[in-house]
């Protein structure tokens, strides 16, 4: 592991953020005050749940009881008013980032029942994931002390589908679409390994599980998860119950 680099790009993003942070304060410090004050008990309470200081397992747990939420139909709708717009204008502090799929289906604030300021959430097709990508994720844990990673697969997949296809037929996908393709071959290859009656959902359950070990295992989040710090875990959510499930990965 490269750890002078791990450490130099730590610290650089690490002073970017403080300093954006200080000008930001400088110039709005009022509002900011002035927010705080008005905001209501619940949405202080919620706002002040700094994300450093939950650990893996706390901030995994609020995702599953808002899931349960989710599915129950009893959604609180949390950090979701002008409060909490006006506390998390100048500063954020989110405790989980989630890597999902663009299926218009899963937006993970929804089926998390969370809001404003709570999740950072990065979007590709079939949870895609190349640099730029890694480094969205990375963004969280590396600079704001964000204790959880979440890859989150779905049902019925159309991006798993169609690279599925792709790949089995040697068909490349028109323009930009064989990137992703490209991205899932290795979900591919697994999915054929273990054979079964159902290969496209075996590939996106596999693509989950291969992509939180690769973040698991980077050489920027090893040594984050390595010390208690950082979790990542590897979840499927369902189409038909809206239920997550656990794949790999669940803090302890």
């Amino acid at each position: 592991m490269d750890t002078a680099g791990f450490s130099g790009r730590r610290a650089l993003l690490a002073g970017a953020v403080a300093s954006a942070t200080t000008v930001l304060a400088g110039c709005s410090s009022t509002s900011a005050a002035t927010s705080a004050t008005s905001a209501t008990p619940e949405a202080m309470t919620s706002s002040t749940s700094k994300a450093g200081q939950l650990t893996p397992a706390a901030a995994f747990a609020r995702l599953v009881e808002g899931n349960k939420r989710w599915v129950n139909g009893d959604l609180q709708h949390p950090d979701r008013d002008p409060n909490r717009r006006e506390f998390v204008a100048q500063q954020q502090e989110p405790f989980g980032s989630i890597l999902s799929c663009i299926d218009s289906r899963v937006p993970p604030e929804l089926l998390f029942d969370t809001g404003l300021g709570d999740l950072f959430v990065m979007r590709t097709g079939g949870e895609a994931i190349e640099p730029v990508v890694t480094g969205s994720v990375e963004y969280g844990p590396m600079t704001s002390g964000t204790p959880l990673i979440v890859v989150l697969g779905h049902q019925r997949c159309g991006a798993v589908e169609a690279a599925y296809k792709s790949l089995r037929d040697d068909k490349p996908l028109p323009g930009s679409l064989q990137a992703i393709v490209k991205a899932l071959q290795p979900a591919y290859e697994e999915a054929v390994r273990q054979g079964g009656d159902d290969p496209v959902e075996t590939m996106a359950r596999a693509q989950v599980e291969l992509t939180a070990n690769d973040l698991r295992t980077n050489q920027d989040l090893a040594p984050l998860v390595s010390k208690g710090a950082l979790a990542v875990v590897g979840a499927y959510y369902s189409l038909d119950t809206g239920k997550v499930e656990v794949l790999t990965g669940a803090p302890s």
